[in-house]
């Protein structure tokens, strides 16, 4: 502003006090504001989730599931292509009532995977459960947050032990399902683990590899879900599994993976989601503050929001036996928003008569999958999944 005083007075002109506050102003314009464009309410204002049920002028509901379903798939942009399994057992360990493997399977045409599976001992086939690990803003182990790993490096063992303490309440929940009698598997999703980034975890790279993908014309966070769908097939596919009774549990982001697979496939009998749930309108409101943007383009979907929002998803689940827990201490996702999401799902279940299949509770807890939450997953598991 200096400069442009110097500049015009040279000329010989004098600025007044108003004039130079228009200069002022002008050179200080700007039309973001903490990563937010200053127009965003007038953009949420513009969302009439025009897909969602009830709004939506598909009339009947399975109709409705399989068009909402095609939407959203295709907002997730294309998958990436199936291919055999092609299953081999790396290592095994004897645990108490159940076995540990160490696998490798191909999810993809694109990735084999490594992925820990548990099995029961005695005779199959099994009910079962995909577990589906958080985001935690904690890259370097992924599955091993839900399956206590073994043949490891000592310090993998104690990240692992250390993320079950702070997120877990010191139980492993794949062990303590198997221990119950079910196959439990769980894989990395890409970005963690042994699935990482070569150069070592930065969290700022998240950007950087939604961004490729974009420019690829697919989507990360998609093919996150995508893989989540083929790994259902995997397990369906054992001969150790009963693939009529497959459930899936996850926390934090696991808790998002989670009902958005129980959303997109038919596999799935059977949802737990633990601590993930809000709508757009709560999401993006500096009231109740935001996460961090870029550790959402883990869940992210090209123009979904032109037709669906979080609950109007979750709902093409329905009706299938879905469980939400929420602390009401969650400082990522505040109750109001919460309590709103959970009541868009109870008015969705009881439009089909299923609303004794939808259970949503507020615990005294911030963002946390305790014991007490487990033991009610497990009956709540072997209530939906039983024979």
């Amino acid at each position: 502003m200096k400069n442009t005083v110097i500049c015009l007075l040279l000329f010989g002109i004098s600025l007044t006090a108003s004039a130079q506050e228009k200069v002022e102003t002008v050179s200080m314009r700007y039309e973001t504001q903490n990563d937010m464009p200053l127009f965003y309410q007038k953009m949420k204002e513009n969302l009439t989730y025009p897909m969602a049920w009830g709004n939506s002028a598909i009339r009947n509901f399975e109709k409705w599931r399989e068009e909402a379903r095609k939407t959203l798939l295709d907002c997730m942009l294309p998958a990436p292509p199936a291919t055999a399994f092609d299953k081999k057992v790396i290592d095994t360990e004897q645990r108490n009532g159940y076995r540990a493997e160490k696998i490798l399977f191909s999810v993809s045409e694109y990735s084999r995977v490594p992925a820990y599976l548990l099995v029961p001992a005695g005779n199959g086939p099994f009910p079962a459960v995909l577990l589906l690990h958080d985001h935690g803003a904690h890259f370097s182990i992924g599955k091993e947050k839900m399956i206590r790993p073994f043949d490891v490096d000592s310090l993998i063992l104690a990240d692992a032990d250390n993320w079950v303490h702070q997120c877990y309440d010191d139980q492993y929940v794949g062990d303590y399902l198997a221990s119950k009698g079910y196959v439990v598997i769980s894989i990395d999703a890409l970005f963690w683990g042994e699935r990482g980034r070569k150069e070592g975890a930065r969290y700022e790279s998240q950007q950087s590899l939604a961004c490729v993908f974009e420019m690829l014309g697919r989507s990360w966070s998609g093919t996150i879900s995508y893989e989540d769908m083929y790994t259902a097939d995997f397990l369906a596919s054992l001969k150790e599994v009963d693939a009529d009774r497959i459930g899936c549990m996850g926390f934090s982001m696991g808790a998002y993976r989670s009902w958005m697979l129980s959303a997109l496939s038919d596999r799935v009998k059977a949802g737990v989601a633990v601590c993930w749930l809000t709508t757009t309108e709560y999401q993006l409101s500096p009231h109740y503050g935001r996460g961090k943007g870029d550790s959402n383009y883990a869940n992210v979907l090209p123009g979904l929001r032109r037709y669906l929002d979080y609950p109007h998803i979750v709902s093409i689940a329905c009706p299938k036996a879905m469980l939400f827990f929420n602390g009401r201490h969650d400082k990522l996702f505040p109750v109001p928003a919460v309590e709103n999401a959970y009541s868009q799902l109870h008015t969705v279940w009881n439009s089909q008569n299923a609303d004794d299949k939808l259970i949503t509770k507020l615990w005294e807890l911030p963002h946390f999958c305790s014991k007490e939450m487990q033991a009610e997953i497990l009956s709540f598991f072997n209530k939906q999944l039983s024979k």
